[in-house]
């Protein structure tokens, strides 16, 4: 459908979220003004929009983008996966034409849902889910509702006298099919390009289907002049035909889906994949808008590394387009590294929480912060934390498409006694305390960690995360392994991080896609037999799952899960060579304040393990006073409901570990095991006693002297 009517006035996106200098960046704008709009360049330095705070921070970069203005175009977008063939069929039947699916469907809406379409064809279940056959000004039909959640096959036989409608379960005990036969005209010709869960009109595209396809058919006068093969070309956007042109699929819809004949005999799709012949198709999928470009921007050889955004303005309205820009390959214009999550902002993209309240909009308008919310305006797409409409959770996630969450100033938490930030907005306050510090930084996004490995972080002298680097790569993970195995210092500012395997598409770089297997803490179920990942194979669900814990990395990993609030920590070695990391630091409770849960030990947790990696060198540094309760642990460390893998109490496992390890290669690593750690930085501006120990360890990393108090 598309969606004029609730299109918000000004908005946009980039196709890509990182560039070096030589790079394009395509900015795609939707403006439903009547006058051009302006779009003007800033460097962001702070994203916090809380008066208490630093606030939002942005500098003139006019120098390398001067302000213009372009035509507004208002740009319809429209949601719904769907298959439609690469070329058009001619159909003249003498005697019969048959249309036959078999569908797993998940939602009856109320609304037609086309399974096969060939011009004047449409096959499909009606308003009440019974099968129907829509030819011309007839409509035939069951009558009897298909049920949802189990395989059935449907079949519509068209002669010169009569159309026949049969609707078979396909049913482990045999179950007697319901058919219908009325009286009908002669077989019609038709030309016209076949569609799989949707009806082509025209250019018009509508009734899709929500759920299951498999082996769709058309066949005339008894041979086949379509059919296609959906266990075929998995990794990609073609459905491959055994008979017939193949399908582009239009809007990503899921594959390596457990089909008709799945019995759990096999939970891998590359090994048995007819067992996976079917495609997830959805009403509401939509992730590449594929609007077109209203201007490119080029990045300069002279442009500094750093956090930019295109900030776009017409009439009263206004939008905000971050990106970000990393040096040359090969060539560090910094000692320091800062790691963009950019894969974990996707994957969170457009994130409609269940809490969300209107009310939170007095907020928002009191601090001037960024005020659409996805769970207002769901029909720009939601994330993989979100469901689609038929229950099913939402695997697939891109850039390619306005992500409210993704701007300056975006509120997570409405109503919580602090900022509120997740993501890029408490990213920023890194970025604020380097500004405020004096210390110079590039950064390098995930995406150039994924395409050129270790190559990408090379030179630095130290690597640091953000606060929540959730979702990884097998490439990201080996890059990140082997720069610290080459005698890197990696610096994990961060909680719940190297977390959740993910994968990219072969065919589309902007399009991820994440398969929620077995436990862990989760939005959502991957359904049995479709843990593994469509775009490449591989096992999804946790990296723990995979043989690849955090700890194994940066030597904690996530233990316990609370609300938005945070604890001070504690200091717990005392051993004289780690005196630097406290150096100027009096007391020890560290951190008992922040402008993310008023404390820098909060919401979600790490800690130590040394079964699944933790090395022998770790030193606990200092540990959470994580208060009695608020917490839970997290699935994966539990076994009962009296006993979890550590061996001792819940209590015992739930706080935040800030460790330093040495590693052989002369590698190391300080992480400080909770995501709110970066909220306290930019308190009592920057002075503070969090500032002051990540100062301490950042200058001893970067070989710069520690300044005295």
């Amino acid at each position: 459908m598309t969606t004029k009517p609730q299109d918000l006035p000004l908005l946009g996106y980039v196709d890509r979220l990182s560039a070096r200098p030589g790079e394009t960046l395509a900015f795609k704008v939707s403006s439903t003004a009547s006058r051009p709009f302006n779009a003007r360049l800033v460097r962001s330095i702070s994203a916090d929009p809380n008066p208490k705070g630093p606030g939002i921070i942005e500098e003139d970069a006019s120098a390398f983008f001067a302000t213009q203005s372009f035509a507004s175009v208002h740009r319809p977008f429209a949601a719904g996966s769907y298959g439609m063939a690469k070329e058009v069929v001619q159909a003249a039947p003498e005697s019969a034409i048959m249309l036959s699916a078999i569908i797993f469907p998940m939602l009856v809406p109320g609304t037609v849902q086309t399974v096969l379409g060939l011009g004047p064809y449409d096959l499909r279940l009606d308003e009440n889910g019974a099968a129907s056959l829509c030819l011309g000004d007839q409509i035939v039909t069951t009558g009897q509702p298909v049920k949802l959640r189990q395989w059935s096959r449907i079949t519509a036989t068209v002669t010169p006298n009569a159309i026949t409608l049969e609707q078979q379960p396909l049913t482990r005990v045999a179950a007697a099919p319901h058919v219908v036969t009325q009286k009908g005209s002669a077989p019609l010709a038709a030309t016209a390009r076949p569609t799989v869960a949707a009806r082509l009109v025209g250019d018009q595209v509508s009734q899709h289907f929500n759920g299951k396809i498999e082996a769709p058919t058309i066949a005339i006068d008894g041979q086949p002049l379509c059919a296609w093969d959906f266990s075929k070309g998995i990794k990609t956007t073609t459905a491959e035909a055994t008979t017939g042109p193949d399908l582009a699929l239009v809007n990503f819809p899921a594959r390596a889906v457990t089909g008709a004949l799945w019995d759990g005999s096999e939970m891998n799709w590359t090994h048995k994949p007819a067992h996976y012949a079917a495609i997830h198709f959805h009403g509401d999928d939509i992730y590449d808008f594929g609007w077109d470009t209203d201007f490119i921007f080029t990045v300069p050889d002279d442009m500094p590394s750093g956090v930019y955004v295109m900030r776009l303005e017409c009439d009263a309205n206004e939008d905000a387009i971050p990106f970000f820009v990393c040096p040359p390959l090969g060539q560090p214009k910094a000692k320091l590294c800062v790691l963009i999550s950019t894969f974990t902002y996707t994957i969170y993209g457009n994130h409609a929480r269940p809490d969300y309240d209107p009310s939170w909009q007095n907020r928002i308008a009191d601090w001037n912060a960024y005020p659409h919310n996805p769970a207002e305006h769901p029909q720009y797409g939601l994330s993989t934390y979100n469901y689609h409409a038929d229950g099913s959770g939402i695997c697939h996630a891109s850039h390619h498409r306005p992500l409210f969450n993704l701007r300056p100033g975006y509120l997570t938490f409405g109503t919580t006694p602090c900022s509120g930030l997740r993501h890029f907005p408490a990213d920023m306050h890194l970025i604020s305390w380097l500004h405020a510090k004096g210390i110079d930084y590039d950064v390098i996004t995930d995406r150039e960690l994924h395409d050129d490995g270790v190559a990408a972080i090379k030179g630095y002298g130290a690597v640091t995360t953000g606060t929540h680097p959730e979702y990884h790569t097998a490439n990201t993970l080996d890059a990140l392994r082997d720069y610290r195995d080459g005698g890197g210092t990696l610096m994990y500012l961060g909680g719940n991080g190297f977390y959740w395997r993910i994968a990219v598409h072969g065919e589309n770089d902007s399009l991820l896609e994440i398969r929620r297997a077995e436990d862990g803490i989760r939005a959502w179920a991957a359904e049995p037999g479709e843990y593994y990942n469509a775009f490449d194979g591989g096992y999804g669900g946790l990296w723990r799952r995979n043989g690849r814990a955090p700890q194994d990395l940066v030597g904690i990993g996530f233990a316990a899960q609370g609300e938005f609030f945070g604890d001070p920590y504690c200091r717990v070695t005392r051993d004289p060579a780690f005196d630097w990391v406290f150096q100027g630091i009096d007391d020890d409770l560290i951190g008992d304040f922040g402008f993310s849960g008023n404390g820098a030990a909060g919401f979600e947790l790490d800690h130590m393990d040394h079964r699944i990696g933790t090395p022998d060198s770790a030193v606990l540094l200092a540990r959470s006073v994580t208060r009695d309760a608020g917490f839970m642990l997290v699935p994966e460390e539990q076994l009962t409901h009296l006993t979890n893998l550590t061996g001792g109490t819940a209590k015992d496992a739930m706080h935040a570990d800030m460790i330093y390890a040495d590693y052989p290669g002369g590698g190391r690593v300080f992480a400080t095991g909770s995501i709110t750690f970066c909220g306290s930085l930019p308190w009592n501006g920057y002075d503070n006693d969090v500032s002051r120990l990540l100062e301490n360890v950042m200058l001893k990393f970067l070989g710069a002297p520690i300044t005295p108090c």
